[in-house]
């Protein structure tokens, strides 16, 4: 398995790579030394991935319009569903 660069890498191509890791373990035909390895990496990637998914969490916003037609934002947190 190669090194992870993960300051260079997207979102979706960490999630390919993660994807690619589960697979990999899936098969079961991975030597157990590997296997730790690939393993390892892919917590790191995982976690990677949800540090995205909250940064852009944090910067979406809901456009709203008030009454006097002035545009206002709402944070994603306080939207009501």
């Amino acid at each position: 398995m190669e090194n992870l660069d993960l300051e260079n890498l997207s979102f979706e191509d960490a999630l390919i790579k993660l994807e690619s890791i589960v697979r990999e373990l899936e098969s079961g035909r991975i030597k157990l030394d590997d296997a730790v390895s690939a393993y390892e990496k892919a917590v790191a990637l995982k976690k990677f991935c949800e540090q995205k998914l909250k940064a852009a969490e944090l910067k979406i916003e809901k456009l709203e319009i008030g009454k006097n037609g002035e545009l206002s934002t709402t944070p994603l947190d306080k939207i009501e569903e």
